[in-house]
């Protein structure tokens, strides 16, 4: 018939067209080299801090390489520069690190890259590749967006915490410049936006609580392992408040003269 003269597919590509045309390749490359520059040079902060806990060039260079994710390689350096156990670190490192993987989860379907090509994307997952990619309107325009800011991104940071290991002698003390805020900071200003329901912000806030009043009294890293039961807490309250489906009366509304 002469109505099934395109596939879905086909209509499909041709409405993403259409709306990729909004936002051209220069634009999304422009914003996603924005983020990448901005966020790769605090690897400076990082190489310093690292230096300044106690590991070596050849140390903090394998974990910018290897681990690529700022907050976990934060993390790290600073529960060993707390003189945290180097396995309680190593635990908070990781679990904070877990997030990564639910992005990947998001952006495997989003972005439909080759089998050959996963293993080396997945490197590149992280909250500012994330928060790139999902802000595009189409599949090619998130391609885009993901290969620019993993790209920039991983060279920037790695070049830039060898420039913060080798200048680390130079800044002297450097828990005097409070470096190791540079991460959080950074972590904080990407997901601040995505704070968009009453209860993402509850959750946020109750982390941060938690964090906050077991550090004086549990050890380095510990903390932020318990902060995430904030999720799960925040959830459980507010399905009380609402109230199951199993306990909705069967009725809710006043039937009307009529009977409706």
């Amino acid at each position: 018939m002469a109505e099934q003269t395109t596939s879905p597919e086909t209509t499909g590509d041709k409405a993403e067209t259409a709306v990729g045309e909004v936002k051209s390749d220069a634009a999304v490359v422009r914003d996603a080299l924005g983020v990448g520059i901005a966020v790769g040079l605090s690897g400076f902060a990082f190489g310093v801090t690292s230096a300044g806990s106690g590991l070596s060039l050849l140390q903090t260079c394998v974990l910018s390489l290897l681990v690529f994710t700022g907050a976990s390689q934060f993390a790290l350096v600073g529960a060993l520069a707390a003189g945290g156990n180097p396995y309680t670190a190593a635990a908070g490192a990781f679990f904070l690190g877990v997030r990564n993987a639910f992005y990947g989860l998001r952006l495997s379907q989003l972005l439909a890259l080759p089998r050959a090509l996963r293993p080396l994307a997945a490197q590149w997952v992280i909250d500012e590749t994330t928060a790139v990619t999902l802000s595009q309107p189409t599949r090619r325009a998130a391609r885009i967006g993901f290969t620019v800011t993993g790209i920039t991104l991983y060279v920037l940071w790695n070049l830039t915490t060898l420039l913060g290991v080798l200048g680390a002698k130079a800044l002297g003390d450097t828990d005097s410049w409070g470096l190791d805020a540079a991460s959080p900071a950074v972590f904080l200003a990407l997901l601040a936006p995505m704070l968009r329901s009453t209860t993402e912000r509850i959750t946020a806030a109750l982390a941060v609580l938690l964090a906050l009043g077991l550090l004086p009294v549990l050890p380095a890293g510990v903390p932020v392992l318990l902060s995430a039961l904030a999720a799960p807490v925040v959830l459980f309250l507010m399905g009380r408040g609402h109230g199951s489906p199993r306990d909705t009366p069967a009725m809710e509304t006043t039937p009307t003269e009529d009977g409706r």
